[in-house]
């Protein structure tokens, strides 16, 4: 019986490091990455994600290219709604804010890095593991009363990076359509706001039916081009409409409910956090990731640098009129603006893939586990899979009011929970093995940072629901 359990107990450890990484496919570059040598996937159980990473070495990332990632990873539509995002927190009080909450993503990044690394320790033949293999391994080696909580908690944080991707992928549709909708109203073709997102339905099929992140990538790339020109020209024609309104015409501050509308739409904006595992023990030298002026922070400087000056500009231009896309702002006469709509919305468009991906990546996992069909045509049923989810994302996105509220509602439910919420969790499991480990400062801290969370969580859920049922009413 001991030497069984023994085999099992490898077993389940080849398993996950089998499933290491998985996100995004961005693994460190060894030939004992499983934790042995000659471990190879079966023909037979090959899907084609795994089957183009049979025998290849992989690319171990420098610093600017984890950099890139984290870039691509954490801006997103959520950069077009700045504008939204300080009207609801104020110039003065968003501005403020913005770094604070940069501050606590960053630290519970790290925190969530600390508990990898701890896991990884305590695991023989472990190379790394991502976000939710971290959690289940940290309750795992966590006070014993925790760790029959293990697994529900890998299938919690799997339903929340599952929910907040599905978002993305709705609130993409409604990016699209809106953009799309004001562009063919102009110049004559009048259709209805459901025929426009019914006729984007197809070409977005089509690249998420792929079931290869090597064909998706070069899409990926098209995507980032397209949203940094949208940005561009949209902040370039905004200065180029006249002087700027006086900042005593707009709010400095807010309070009550358009805060909690303000917090949700700031961490939806901060959407990379699912890639900070992957994306560390891709690089060649991963302690330069989380160093003091390591990749993770100055890139975060520069993002939230970027998302101050994107909102600040988009609110004292257009005030309490700004959109939940700041390109549904520009005027639909005029040309350029028309073309800026479009680029941006096929910049959206060929983001979706991307985010699609990582969804299936793990929703496809327990569904080929849990039926034979699945293990016997993996390919085709994953197809099936995914047109499922398309047409689910398409139905939410058909009766989706308000990009901006929807944003919100992601933001304040799921987005918070997954950076803020769990890792202090995590942080708490971790330290209480330790003699002393959890100290006041500590316990404070971590105390203060579930608190803000509890409270944006509540307040901003309860506000966005609110908004989208009177929305509705309308």
């Amino acid at each position: 019986m001991d030497a069984d359990a023994e085999q099992h107990k490898q077993q389940k450890q080849l398993e996950a490091g089998n499933e290491m990484g998985k996100t995004l496919e961005i693994t460190k570059p060894s030939s004992t990455q499983n934790g042995s040598p000659s471990a190879q996937p079966s023909e037979k159980n090959m899907d084609l994600e795994s089957s183009t990473a049979v025998g290849k070495k992989r690319h171990a990332t420098t610093n600017l290219e984890a950099a890139t990632h984290l870039f691509k990873g954490s801006v997103g539509a959520g950069l077009f709604a700045m504008g939204d995002c300080f009207k609801n927190g104020g110039l003065v009080g968003a501005t403020i804010m913005m770094p604070i909450i940069a501050v606590m993503c960053v630290h519970c990044e790290r925190m969530l890095i600390r508990g990898s690394m701890l896991a990884v320790e305590k695991t023989p033949g472990a190379v790394f593991y991502d976000y939710p293999e971290t959690v289940e391994k940290c309750f795992e080696y966590g006070p014993r009363p925790l760790r029959r909580m293990s697994r529900a908690m890998k299938l919690i944080v799997e339903m929340f990076l599952c929910v907040t991707q599905f978002g993305f992928c709705a609130i993409y549709f409604v990016f699209i359509t809106e953009n799309l909708y004001q562009v063919l109203q102009q110049n004559g073709i009048d259709i209805s706001m459901s025929m426009v997102m019914l006729i984007t339905l197809l070409p977005a099929m089509i690249p998420s039916l792929m079931t290869n992140l090597k064909y998706i990538s070069p899409v990926s790339l098209l995507a980032n081009v397209a949203l940094l020109f949208g940005l561009i020209a949209t902040l370039t024609i905004s200065f180029q409409e006249g002087p700027m309104p006086s900042i005593s015409e707009r709010h400095l501050f807010t309070s009550g409910a358009q805060l909690s509308l303000f917090f949700g739409t700031a961490l939806f904006s901060y959407e990379g956090i699912a890639l900070i595992l992957p994306l560390r023990n891709s690089m060649r030298e991963p302690e330069q990731f989380s160093s003091r002026w390591g990749v993770l922070n100055l890139t975060m400087v520069f993002i939230t640098g970027l998302f101050i000056f994107t909102g600040f500009v988009s609110y004292m231009r257009w005030g309490e009129l700004v959109e939940g896309s700041i390109t549904l702002n520009l005027n639909v006469e005029d040309v350029m603006s028309q073309v800026v709509k479009i680029v941006a919305a096929l910049g959206v468009f060929f983001g979706y893939p991307i985010q699609f991906f990582v969804m299936i990546k793990i929703l496809w996992p327990p569904v080929k586990r849990s039926y034979s069909c699945a293990q016997k045509y993996p390919i085709t049923l994953q197809v099936i899979l995914r047109f499922i989810m398309i047409m689910m994302t398409f139905c939410v996105a058909l009766v989706v009011p308000k990009l901006n509220l929807f944003i919100s509602l992601i933001g304040a439910l799921c987005s918070t929970s997954l950076a803020f919420v769990v890792p202090v969790i995590i942080d708490f499991v971790t330290r209480t093995q330790v003699p002393k480990g959890l100290g006041t400062w500590t316990y404070l801290k971590n105390l203060v940072i579930l608190i803000v969370a509890l409270l944006g969580i509540v307040t901003g859920t309860y506000q966005s629901i609110v908004e989208i049922v009177r929305e509705f009413e309308i």
